[in-house]
């Protein structure tokens, strides 16, 4: 599991003061010497993220943060890197020293918590130096904390942390599928996966990975092909598939080839799915004919990439946009974990397939977004869209397809 991608993990941040023992505690939790430790305070300063298994949850993502506590103008900023680190929060940890208390910097971090709907478990540290916490802890308690007494140093109370964590799980923290709610035990599937020259040397990317398991986790029969020898693939299967998924650069040559009574889609809408609002980002995808020359459309990407010649979010969207606003149009582009805070200048937002973040992080950006009143659309319903197979690329989700018809009209 420690292969997992962490997009696909639970997010566990690690929130305190200064020399709380937030450090300790992550290598308590991991048994590695994964954060530096020292009485210096200040010593974490960019969030660091640890790849674990804790059972039964799963893979998890463990994130030590920087003091919410730090001062002047540098812990300032590492302190707008620990918000930051909200956004991807699914639990948060209250690491609290019993010389400092529970104050107003806790209280603080507690209500953004509770803001952004995230299950907090409090931990007073340092039992082994400072054993009276009865009364901190009824204090904590009464803010509706569980709480539990660790020493991270001696490592006490460690074991019952990772079962709170499993106690305190998400209540929406589903257990999501990629396509298991879609095929059945022993369902053929069949994924077409275009080898040009974008696609990584000597791999498949992601979300086809991800596919595959979740096939054979579901116990279903996966096929793989090319866009070129869909036809012939599809001929030689003594049964006919429940679902051919597509790479979106190939939606044109997929569609063609696969029979209408055929289940259809991309990776990219699954991913929609999978990781964010499938409903939102197709209601998203009406604004593309409301676009006209001169507006601004921005156009975010989770991970970095060599850009090439016919890059998907460098060159194929932006002319595609342009064709159906008759113009040109103003584009920006944001890359990795940034994401625009002022979203008001913008017509459409364009995101990528988020596989490299996790759905807590996917959500946020939709939700700013929504906030800002900005449509939002991931590439893989753009494309669909521009090319007019949205309704086909739609067909496991007969709901969003009688919206695409009669709400939307994206018949484009």
């Amino acid at each position: 599991m420690e292969t997992a991608p962490r997009g696909t993990r639970m997010h566990i941040a690690i929130f305190g003061r200064r020399n709380a023992g937030k450090s300790s505690l992550i290598n308590a939790l991991t048994d590695q010497e994964v954060a530096i430790v020292s009485s210096v305070a200040g010593t974490t300063t960019d969030p660091v993220f640890k790849s674990m298994e804790i059972l039964p949850i799963g893979p998890c993502v463990l994130i030590d943060t920087a003091g919410i506590d730090d001062v002047g103008e540098l812990g300032s900023r590492r302190i707008e890197r620990t918000m930051w680190v909200l956004r991807k929060t699914d639990i948060g940890i209250i690491v609290v020293d019993p010389e400092s208390g529970f104050g107003e910097y806790e209280h603080d971090l507690l209500e953004k918590l509770q803001r952004f709907e995230i299950p907090a478990i409090g931990v007073i540290n340092k039992v082994d130096v400072h054993p009276e916490v009865a009364l901190l802890k009824r204090k904590m308690s009464a803010c509706g904390l569980p709480v539990l007494e660790v020493s991270a140093l001696k490592k006490h109370g460690v074991d019952e942390l990772k079962k709170l964590i499993i106690e305190n799980e998400p209540k929406e923290w589903i257990k999501h599928t990629v396509l298991g709610d879609i095929i059945s035990a022993g369902d053929v599937v069949v994924l077409v996966v275009p080898i040009d020259s974008s696609a990584p040397k000597n791999r498949i990317i992601l979300p086809q990975v991800q596919a595959i398991r979740d096939v054979l986790d579901h116990n279903a029969i996966t096929f793989v092909t090319k866009e070129t020898e869909l036809s012939l693939t599809l001929q030689k299967l003594k049964q006919k598939p429940k679902i051919v998924i597509t790479d979106s650069q190939a939606v044109r040559e997929a569609v063609r080839a696969t029979p209408p009574d055929v289940l259809f889609t991309t990776f990219s809408i699954l991913f929609a799915r999978y990781k964010g609002d499938l409903n939102t980002l197709v209601d998203g995808a009406a604004a593309i004919r409301e676009l006209r020359p001169g507006d601004s459309v921005l156009i975010a990407e989770a991970c970095t990439h060599h850009t090439q010649a016919e890059d998907i979010g460098k060159v194929k969207i932006p002319r595609w946009l342009r064709q159906f606003a008759g113009g040109d149009l103003n584009f920006n582009w944001l890359r990795g974990g940034d994401f625009s805070e002022d979203l008001s200048p913008y017509k459409l937002i364009v995101h990528c397939g988020a596989c490299m973040i996790n759905r807590k992080e996917m959500l946020y950006r939709i939700s700013r977004s929504q906030e800002s009143g900005v449509p939002i659309v991931n590439y893989g319903v753009l494309i669909a869209c521009v090319n007019g197979y949205l309704h086909r690329a739609l067909s496991p989700f007969p709901e969003l397809q009688v919206k695409v018809d009669t709400h939307l009209k994206l018949v484009l």
